[in-house]
């Protein structure tokens, strides 16, 4: 009797499961071609990325390589091209390119490339910081004290690793304008932030002691 019952409940349960799929039929191949169109939708995405990383790359190596005189013109071409594809690794690489060879001098121009990589560019953190810092000691010579510490600030109020670097910057910067007691306080604030950058509290220590002390 117990077999029996067992039976028709196993044939009751089959028989529900017929009847749903058959009900749902249209939901299920729905949802299937969802799925796998997700599935093949992630797998062309990451194979993009991949490949347009890779041609970044190559792009990079291939404008730096053969850089010359004579091809100036187009080296900045390809490289500003870099800066605009927003890339982690090639965009940062190529300003710093164009900044060291002295490709282009218009500062307004390069300053709109820091804007591209510090606020449209998905940097990892320090990375960011690190552009930050760059883009003040870019215009250091020219920037006002307030234009400075406004770029600065983010770094100056936070843990960063380049925070030293930053206060040292602009410790110097008052130094050069001959306004020490701005110029000593920031050397203090190195040496007495949490977990300083060694090099740099030791640099500071030694200005306030050969330029500061009574």
């Amino acid at each position: 009797m117990d077999e029996e019952i067992s039976i028709i409940n196993s044939n009751s349960r089959n028989d529900k499961i017929k009847n749903f799929i058959f009900d749902n039929k249209n939901k299920i191949i729905s949802s299937i071609i969802i799925i796998l169109t997700v599935i093949v939708g992630f797998y062309s995405f990451d194979k993009y990325k991949i490949n347009k990383k890779k041609k970044i790359s190559e792009d990079f190596n291939l404008a730096t390589i053969e850089y010359s005189e004579n091809l100036k013109d187009e080296t900045i071409s390809r490289l500003i091209d870099i800066i605009n594809e927003k890339d982690p690794t090639y965009s940062p690489l190529s300003l710093y390119f164009i900044i060291d060879n002295k490709l282009i001098l218009d500062q307004d121009q390069i300053n709109s490339f820091f804007n591209i990589l510090i606020n449209k560019t998905a940097l990892d953190n320090e990375i960011k910081n690190l552009v930050i810092y760059k883009k003040a000691l870019y215009n250091a010579d020219q920037s006002s004290e307030g234009d400075l510490l406004s770029t600065l600030n983010p770094l100056i109020n936070s843990k960063s690793v380049w925070k030293s670097h930053a206060l040292y910057l602009m410790a110097e910067y008052f130094y050069a304008k001959e306004q020490n007691q701005k110029a000593k306080e920031f050397f203090n604030q190195i040496i007495s932030s949490e977990n300083p950058n060694p090099d740099i509290r030791l640099q500071a220590e030694k200005r306030l002691k050969r330029d500061f002390s009574e």
